[in-house]
């Protein structure tokens, strides 16, 4: 069960976030189109749909090493050397990660203090604004799953796990 959300939970809230977020789009352009009418929740809907969708593929990325990377100098380096340049990358990633967590987590502490609400869902803000230390916490955790796989294939003298291309 734990592989399976190990491999899979991203994908599905990526799935739940990217299809909430087109069915509300859709039904916010029909309305406004076919009926000149248009609601505030839908628009609250996508924004917040799309931040989510936005920080959990930003873990997704971190897990799959898709990220976005200038990797010019992993061309004229050697296995061993390139391992530990992910590595001292996944580290200092990490440390971002970590303080954007504990950063987040205040305006989070802020907006559960005064009870803020969205303007057109009436929710608390709080789930909103949770996305980014949700979405930094799980950065974190797949950048620990990381750098343990890259030791791992340090020590065995493997090549260091390069993800997957976009382009050739």
């Amino acid at each position: 069960m734990l592989a399976i959300l190990n491999r899979n939970a991203e994908r599905w809230a990526l799935l739940l976030f990217y299809s909430m977020l087109v069915v509300t789009m859709a039904i916010e352009v029909i309305r406004r189109e076919v009926f000149a009418y248009s609601s505030i929740w839908g628009e609250e809907v996508v924004r917040y749909a799309f931040i989510y969708l936005a920080w959990i593929g930003a873990a997704s990325a971190v897990r799959e090493r898709a990220h976005i990377r200038i990797d010019v100098l992993f061309h004229y380096v050697g296995p061993r050397v390139k391992a530990l340049l992910y590595i001292f990358g996944d580290l200092v990633m990490l440390a971002v990660a970590c303080v954007a967590v504990y950063w987040s987590f205040e305006a989070v502490a802020t907006s559960w203090k005064f009870g803020s609400v969205s303007h057109g869902l009436r929710v608390s803000m709080v789930w909103f604004l949770m996305a980014v230390p949700l979405g930094f916490s799980l950065m974190i955790f797949r950048l620990l799953q990381s750098l343990l796989r890259d030791v791992r294939d340090l020590i065995a003298g493997r090549d260091a796990y390069e993800g997957g291309q976009l382009f050739d």
